[in-house]
Formats: structure tokens, sequence, C-alpha cells
């Protein structure tokens, strides 16, 4: 049903209600009420820089920042009513804080618009939300280590095109996903170094004529310093770009990672089993252990990078400064974060309560003649052949052992001879695989 009247934040010059159709596109508040707690942040200290350059009278000061920590209990508490009618969680807020306080809430908004209010929100939740993220791959990379650590004699197969090349220890392999880790996090904070600025006082885009602290407000809210150009404070989305974009290489390091433990949990593989806390049942099929937290983490990287996408697409043509358009740049934002957090504590899960089994890693770690490379640096540092000749002298002798069905170190020493007369019974030292003390 259509309001009976003009929207009554905006609509002074509006004759009619919005449609149906207008309030339900326009708004956003099922998505924006997440930020809430930064809303009521932002608007404390607006207000108290607004009674500090005496703007507002110290009384109408207090009354606000009263009335908004009531309503900051109300949504903890589950009580607030939001209203899709009121749009966003902005215009949610100051209503209900006119219903507390009466008309001195609308002095709040003095020297503000929901440009530079909301891209302040925006802001100080990402923030919070990369302290978060870093945290995980933290408390990820601690997991990671550890079983690096204790496997770091653990043998098994090193892949490159998923075929066996050379053995290397699951220590090694582990580590591997460690330093991504580090890699992501420093993404992280990068981003939050470049963003921490404060977009409030740009207000709709070019600032106002009244005499504000921008500093005091940047101070207060935890910023380094004010946004500088005003139309760039409330049309930049590169922060939530940027931040995207480290979500999604870094759920793409632990779709790899997931890869691995799905192919590695195989009745053919072999080399782990997950712990029950992280595999599912089949409804038919009774002895059936799915890697669906593996699984899951594979695909939820999809859909990360599908919001830095979504959100690039959104933004590559808007002009300058705000348009409604980025209205969007929420919904996927929040989605992201939400999915690399589980993906992370997943992943750490899996990893934390694996079983490995060291006796196949080790069997297979020598197949697909993975110690070649081995026996063509043994004919280079012993008998001072050039590399490629060495190569080629290894490559004849891996076809035959292939026709033999042998292993490299099952072959008779005069099977190698064959090829290099001068090759020695020390070479089978070199390129003997077991397990390491």
């Amino acid at each position: 049903m259509t309001a009976n009247k003009p929207n009554q934040m905006w609509g002074g010059r509006f004759g009619e209600a919005p449609s149906d159709v207008m309030v339900q596109i326009n708004a956003s508040i099922d998505v924006d009420k997440r930020l809430y707690k930064q809303d009521i942040q932002g608007s404390i200290a607006h207000s108290e820089m607004l009674v500090a350059q005496k703007i507002l009278k110290p009384d109408e000061g207090r009354k606000i920042q009263d009335g908004l920590r009531n309503i900051l209990a109300e949504i903890e508490s589950g009580q607030f009513v939001f209203s899709t009618a009121l749009e966003d969680i902005h215009m949610n807020i100051e209503s209900r804080l006119k219903d507390l306080i009466g008309d001195v809430a609308g002095k709040l908004h003095t020297a503000r618009s929901r440009n530079d209010q909301v891209a302040t929100d925006m802001r100080l939740w990402v923030k919070e939300a990369i302290a978060s993220v870093i945290a995980e791959i933290g408390a990820f990379q601690t997991v990671l280590d550890a079983q690096s650590k204790a496997h770091e004699k653990t043998v098994m197969p090193g892949f490159t095109h998923l075929q066996i090349a050379q053995p290397v220890t699951l220590g090694l392999h582990l580590q591997a996903y460690s330093d991504m880790m580090a890699r992501d996090k420093s993404r992280f904070a990068d981003c939050l170094e470049r963003m921490d600025e404060n977009p409030l006082g740009a207000c709709a885009l070019a600032g106002t004529r009244h005499d504000i602290d921008r500093k005091m407000t940047a101070k207060a809210l935890g910023f380094r310093q004010p946004v500088r150009n005003t139309m760039d404070a409330v049309s930049a989305r590169d922060f939530l770009l940027e931040f995207l974009s480290a979500a999604s290489i870094c759920s793409i390091h632990l779709s790899r990672l997931a890869e691995e433990l799905i192919i590695w949990s195989t009745t053919q593989f072999n080399f782990i089993r997950l712990g029950d806390k992280f595999t599912t049942g089949s409804s038919i099929m009774p002895q059936k252990k799915n890697p669906d937290a593996a699984e899951l983490v594979r695909a939820k990287s999809g859909r990360i990078a599908g919001n830095l996408m979504q959100l690039l697409m959104v933004m590559k043509a808007l002009p300058l400064t705000y348009n409604k358009d980025m209205q969007e740049d929420k919904a996927g934002v929040f989605e992201a974060y939400d999915a690399v957090i589980l993906c992370l504590r997943a992943s750490a899960g899996m990893i934390g309560d694996m079983n490995v089994n060291k006796e196949k890693m080790l069997a297979d770690a020598g197949s697909g003649y993975s110690t070649a490379t081995y026996l063509a640096d043994w004919l280079v540092k012993n008998l001072d052949v050039p590399f490629r000749q060495a190569h080629h002298i290894t490559g004849q002798i891996v076809a035959m052992a292939e026709k033999k069905g042998q292993r490299l170190d099952e072959m008779s020493l005069a099977d190698m001879q064959a090829a290099e007369p001068r090759i020695t019974q020390d070479v089978f030292n070199f390129i003997r695989i077991s397990e390491q003390k």
C-alpha cells in the first residue's frame, strides 16, 4: 500500500508519496541495519563536535547523545522496530531519536548528509571487519604452523600439473599455505592503511558553511585524518573494492587448500582422513564420508570473487559524486566478510582435525619416478656431466625402468650403466626415499 504522504525526512518539495515499487526498490534497511553501531558511533561523535563548535547547545548535545545510546540499547536488546518506509539505517535511527527527544533530534543532521554519513559508517565497519579477518587468519596460521612442524619429516609426493614431481614433506606443503596467509594478512593491513580516513564533514559533496572541526570527529572515531577532498570522500568506494579483492585472494588460497584436502581424502589417494566434525554422510550410501566442509570452502570462494566483480560493475561508470547505485555496495561486502570468516574457521578446523596416513604418503613419494631429478643432479655433481646431457641420460634410464615395471631405486646397477657406464653404486643412496629421521 502506498504511503499517504511524502517522506518527512526529505519530502518537502514533493506533492505525492512514493509508489509501493519505489519504496521497495529504494529501501536498504534490510541490509544496512547491520551498520547500526557505526551509525550511532558516528552520530555521537558528530554531535559532540557540533557542541564543541557552538553549533549545538550543550544540553541539546546531551539529549541527542543520551537518546542515541538508548536507541543502541533498544537495537541490541531486539526491541527496536525497523521500518522499510524510513528507507535506511540513518533515517530509522533519526526517526526514533525524534520519538525519544522531540524536535531537537532534527539538529543532529546539521552539517551532515547521508552521503558522508554512510561513507563514514562503511569505513568504520570495514576497519572492524579487517581486524577480525586478520585475527582469524592468524589463528589459522597457528594451526597450519603446528601441523607443519609436526610433519616436517613426513615425506609425501610433490606435484606439478597434478603429476608426481619430486618428494617433499607435508610440513613444507602446509607451510606454503601459511606463507600465503601471511601475504593475505598484509593485503588486508594495506587496505586498512589506505582507508583510514574520515569522510564525515564532506556533507553531500562540497562540505558545509558551518564552522565544523573534521579533525575532531576523525580523532573521536579513530581515523588517522579526514579525507582531503570532499567530493572523493562521499564517492570513493575503492576501499570496499580493495577489501573485496583481499578477501577474494584469501578465499582462492583457501579454495586451493580445500581442493587438495578433497583429493587427499579420496580412497584413491588415501593421504588423509578428515575428522567427523568436518564431514557428512550420505542419505542413501551408509559407507560415505563426504568432505563437505572443504567443498563448501571451495564453492564460497566463487561467491566472494563474484561480489568483487559485482561492485566493480556497479562503480565502473559512475560520475562524481554520490549516486544511488552505491546503495548496492553493502550486501556483497557483508556476504564476503561472513564467508571468508567462516571459510577460515572451517579450514583451521579441518587441518587441525585431520589424520595423516604417513605410510601411504611415503610409498607414493617414490612412485612416478619422482627422484629422476635427483639422478640427473647426481650425474652433474659426481660425473661433471652438463645438465642437459644428464637430463637426457636420466630420461633413458626412466624409459628403461618403465619398460621393466621398476622404480628407479629398484633397477640394477648394470641397467643404469647401460645408459652411463660411470654410474656407481653410490647413486642409490641419492635416489632412495625413506622417511626422514
